[in-house]
């Protein structure tokens, strides 16, 4: 493990069965759609990594590879010392209040026949023997943490509003107090006159606890409000990795580019001017038919010859900063490349 990393993730690869190809006799031959292409990343303790990308890069499977509700096919993943992909049963169990998990949905994450109380209680009283009074203290806490009162434990999901029950998901997922807070879309099933409120919110509690954060966006106002840097994922691939203020100033990755070209700046450019429209084209290729040679090219502006043929690594570029393209930074090739 990485001497500065608190999270590693090491070569992880997630390939769903699938069948496919007439086999002589009837039978179907089977196949593999790779989710996760080998992942290679790093989170130092207290830092907030943030995962970008369109939906289907792998985002999500990433995340739920973490936290060992869906396994990776190969690879490793190391948090704190402990390699989680080789712990199971109550070996598993018990490193589980390390990582905790807040959801993109808040309505659908809370359990709508517990009120509020038993819903923070319950992930408490595994990890700790209190007494009754004891855990109505510490749910209360936790609660005023949140920007909650003790009056809304008494209360269900239901009588909730959104905002309210996404800070209820908050205090749930810090009530074993964890190390590592992975926050799957936080903010994207509230109204934008929340978002603001609960990006506020998750940096403070950032601050205040020591919290190393994995941030899974496609929010670039929210990545670019929490986050320190930021890895881009495209067909399961890490394709840029760099400090958040570099990437955001200058994109080396032409898919990175398109993605901040497709956004909303909420900060102008040097000179007033603002970031030119070059939105990615085209669809997202399909997982069952991943092209030959780098993923990005029938899309990429700048694809020449070898992009067609070879995979790029994901190599450093400048210090803080790596990159998987043949050529970083560099516009459309010139003719016949």
């Amino acid at each position: 493990m990485s001497e500065t990393a608190f999270l590693e993730v090491i070569g992880l690869r997630k390939e769903y069965p699938r069948h496919g190809g007439l086999l002589f006799g009837g039978g179907r031959r089977p196949s593999g759609v790779v989710a996760l292409a080998g992942v290679d990343l790093t989170v130092a303790r207290g830092e907030t990594l943030a995962l970008v990308g369109e939906s289907g890069c792998g985002k999500t499977t990433l995340a739920r590879c973490i936290l060992r509700v869906v396994e990776p096919t190969a690879g490793r993943i190391v948090l704190g010392g402990d390699d989680l992909t080789a712990l199971t049963g109550s070996a598993l169990r018990l490193r589980r209040r390390r990582f905790q998990s807040v959801f993109q949905d808040p309505s659908g994450s809370l359990d709508p026949r517990q009120r509020v109380r038993s819903i923070l209680a319950e992930p408490i009283a595994l990890y700790a023997s209190l007494s009754r009074a004891e855990l109505h203290s510490r749910v209360d806490r936790l609660l005023a943490g949140v920007g909650l009162s003790a009056r809304h434990a008494e209360r269900w999901p239901h009588q909730l509003s959104g905002g309210e029950r996404q800070r209820v998901g908050i205090a749930r997922a810090l009530a074993p107090e964890p190390e590592l807070l992975i926050a799957d879309e936080p903010v994207s099933a509230l109204d934008v006159s929340l978002r603001a409120q609960i990006l506020n919110l998750l940096a403070d509690l950032k601050a205040q606890r020591r919290l190393t954060v994995l941030l899974i966006s496609h929010d670039l106002v929210a990545v670019e409000r929490l986050a320190d840097r930021v890895a881009v994922l495209y067909l399961g691939r890490v394709v840029e990795v760099a400090p958040r203020q570099d990437l955001f100033a200058l994109p080396l990755h032409p898919y990175t580019r398109s993605l901040l070209a497709a956004a909303p700046s909420t900060t102008p450019r040097r000179g007033g001017r603002v970031r030119p429209a070059a939105p990615v084209r085209g669809e997202l290729p399909s997982p069952l038919a991943i092209p030959v040679g780098c993923p990005f090219h029938p899309r990429c502006p700048s694809a020449r010859s070898r992009c067609r043929e070879e995979i790029p690594a994901l190599c450093p570029v400048t210090e803080g900063r790596q990159v998987a393209c043949f050529y970083p930074g560099k516009g459309p090739p010139p003719p016949g490349a």
